[in-house]
């Protein structure tokens, strides 16, 4: 499945035990030898909530959290028959979100809101300066002032017209001394019809999408006075609409989810 381009492979693990899956998602993820994707996702059962997740990057660490895979997950519960709620509770390493499903009428999930919660702001680091020697050159053009929002995983957005350095300058960043347990990077400008992001993802590279990175990015323009609270974030595999709410201070992500095919793979 995909949301917005960003793709992961499914596995229902209330059917499917899978003993190790950060081999497995490094293993299936090459797009050459395996079955290709942006990582393993793994859906299963939770004494706190009605479903869990767990999702693997492609270089088989962990993720906290996936906004575009939360929506997934949403489509494939409901589409599946493993429940008939359009409101569901979804627990993840950094919490429990609430996913609300917009029904079209042949029964279908068209769209998918995703409670993605409170974000927290820690003061950004100033340490753009120190990039630069390492790549041997300056890699910023324009607004060099970027902004740290973690929605349940870290992510430094910054404000730039040259959003296309994300593939220079994404992975220098993520691996960056400033950030400890690495980072998600985003590259945003802003265009007539909405917010322009490209996204370096900690763990899996530059991605077609990333809903925890949209969400960052609408926060990050609304703190800074460039936007108001609600935002349509432009991808590179399409749109979502980021909404963060004054009366409970959450950020509501909504968007679409798409099945690509179903197979079958032996574990060896």
């Amino acid at each position: 499945m995909h949301g917005c381009g960003n793709d992961y492979i499914y596995v229902n693990a209330m059917q499917n035990d899978i003993a190790n899956p950060s081999e497995f998602a490094v293993r299936w993820s090459d797009r050459h030898k395996g079955i290709g994707s942006d990582g393993l996702v793994l859906i299963g059962a939770s004494p706190l909530a009605d479903f869990s997740m767990r999702i693997f990057n492609a270089d088989g660490s962990e993720a906290m959290m996936c906004g575009n895979a939360s929506r997934c997950i949403g489509k494939y519960l409901y589409e599946r028959g493993l429940t008939t709620k359009t409101e569901i509770r979804l627990q993840t390493l950094s919490g429990i979100k609430v996913l609300r499903l917009h029904i079209d009428a042949d029964n279908k999930v068209e769209s998918v809101t995703v409670d993605m919660g409170e974000p927290i702001f820690k003061n950004p680091k100033q340490f753009l300066a120190d990039i630069a020697p390492s790549l041997g050159k300056s890699p910023f053009k324009g607004d060099l002032e970027g902004l740290f929002v973690s929605m349940g995983n870290p992510h430094y957005v910054i404000f730039t017209d040259d959003i296309d350095q994300v593939g220079e300058t994404g992975p220098v960043m993520e691996r960056h001394p400033a950030f400890p347990q690495r980072c998600n990077i985003e590259f945003a400008k802003f265009t007539p019809e909405g917010i322009r992001v490209r996204v370096w993802e900690r763990g899996s590279g530059i991605t077609e999408a990333c809903g925890t990175g949209a969400c960052a990015t609408a926060v990050a323009a609304a703190q800074t006075g460039r936007a108001g609270r609600k935002s349509s974030i432009i991808m590179d595999g399409g749109t979502l609409t980021i909404e963060w709410s004054e009366a409970d201070n959450h950020v509501y992500m909504t968007g679409p989810a798409t099945f690509v095919f179903d197979g079958e793979i032996t574990i060896k």
